[in-house]
């Protein structure tokens, strides 16, 4: 028989219905585990997709006081947002920018990623129109085939840098990670454009070929700076030795919210190919794919007390449903753990088949924040 489901209130009770814990001392501890790896080299802090869900912000705020100057965003209305809080840093925008944007963007001096002849283009008339110069990095496509200048438009590349309206900050390029020595013809390219500028009598910008993987493989590579984004995180580069030198800095929990009986052979939720094997306990959690958790299908497990509750049936908008047969302590209230403690980021990505960037960025959905410094918790 199975037991009588709790319904009273257990002690840790959560007002919110999710929550992301993120601990802003160890963003702060994986930022200067990468300044020591970077030696004399800068360390770019990515901060795209809303610090990859942590909430650019407060992560902004967190890595100014560390010293950190050297920020990258996805996006213009990303590097607004930075610019806005009046902190003194630099900011450069990796992706593409409208000429409505450029404008918008030049006076502040924020820095544009030049690519392209087009992109080129459109950055000189913004500057010439503005009688103000841009600053600029020229970005290179070496091999990953997303954003940069062809090898055919190098010309159009060197007339851009020469050009009297041009600030060049940096040039860069980005690995596609693919193999040591696919990257090592990446690189080979990339300084045969460094080669071209410095013929022509272009220096003084900085180098950048490496992100957060690059970092850790390739100390070689790291020439003046690193673009540094899922290090910061938690993300560590698999297969390296170390993994302890790079902190998960998110937790992400709720509650249960009910507990009922299921008979063997129902099946829960939206499901209708999993049915129970036994009479089961299935709790409900106030979560779901719009906060950001995987729409999982009668596969993974959350935590209970550090005891694992698997997933029943398809995780739903705004709930999902787990088994707490064999649990004892569960009860309405209980504090249940999706991602943090024992659930690493890679087993909580492994779960969905996700990319572990993609699965800590969406957690910029409903799930209130709250941050953890200096053993202080501050909300959202």
């Amino acid at each position: 028989m199975l037991p009588t489901p709790k319904t009273m209130y257990s002690n840790d009770y959560l007002q919110e219905r999710c929550v992301a814990e993120i601990d802003l001392d160890s963003i702060g501890s994986n930022y200067l585990s990468a300044k020591a790896k970077m030696g004399t080299g800068e360390v770019i802090c990515v901060l795209k997709a809303d610090a990859y869900g942590m909430g650019a912000k407060h992560v902004y705020s967190a890595l100014h006081s560390l010293g950190a100057r050297h920020f990258a965003v996805a996006c213009a209305s990303e590097a607004l947002e930075l610019y806005s809080l009046g902190l003194n840093s630099s900011f450069l925008v990796l992706g593409d920018v409208s000429d409505s944007e450029a404008l918008e963007l030049i006076p502040k001096k924020i820095e544009l990623t030049c690519h392209s002849p087009e992109s080129a283009l459109l950055l000189l008339n913004c500057a010439k129109k503005l009688s103000l110069p841009v600053y600029a990095h020229i970005k290179l496509d070496t091999g990953l085939h997303r954003l940069g200048f062809e090898q055919s438009d190098y010309p159009s590349m060197l007339a851009f840098a020469k050009d009297p309206c041009v600030r060049l900050v940096g040039l860069y390029t980005h690995l596609a990670i693919r193999s040591p020595d696919s990257d090592a013809v990446q690189v080979q390219r990339y300084l045969y454009a460094d080669n071209l500028l410095k013929q022509s009598g272009i220096s003084g910008y900085i180098r950048h070929v490496c992100d957060s993987i690059g970092m850790v493989r390739y100390p070689a590579w790291h020439f003046d700076a690193a673009r540094v984004g899922a290090w910061l995180y938690g993300v560590c580069p698999y297969r390296y030795e170390h993994p302890e030198e790079d902190m998960l800095a998110v937790r992400f929990f709720s509650r249960i919210a009910s507990i009922h009986h299921v008979p063997a052979g129902e099946c829960v939720g939206y499901d209708d190919k999993n049915p129970l094997t036994e009479d089961s306990l299935v709790a409900t959690l106030p979560v779901g794919y719009a906060d950001g958790y995987p729409r999982l299908n009668s596969k993974g497990y959350v935590l209970i007390d550090g005891k694992p509750a698997n997933i029943l049936g398809l995780v739903c908008m705004d709930q999902l449903m787990i088994d707490v047969t064999h649990i004892p302590s569960a009860r309405v209230g209980s504090t249940v753990t999706l991602l943090g403690d024992s659930i690493s980021i890679d087993t909580y990505a492994a779960f969905a088949g996700m990319n572990r960037n993609e699965a800590l960025s969406r957690l910029s959905g409903r799930a209130k924040r709250v941050y953890l410094s200096g053993g202080n918790r501050l909300t959202d």
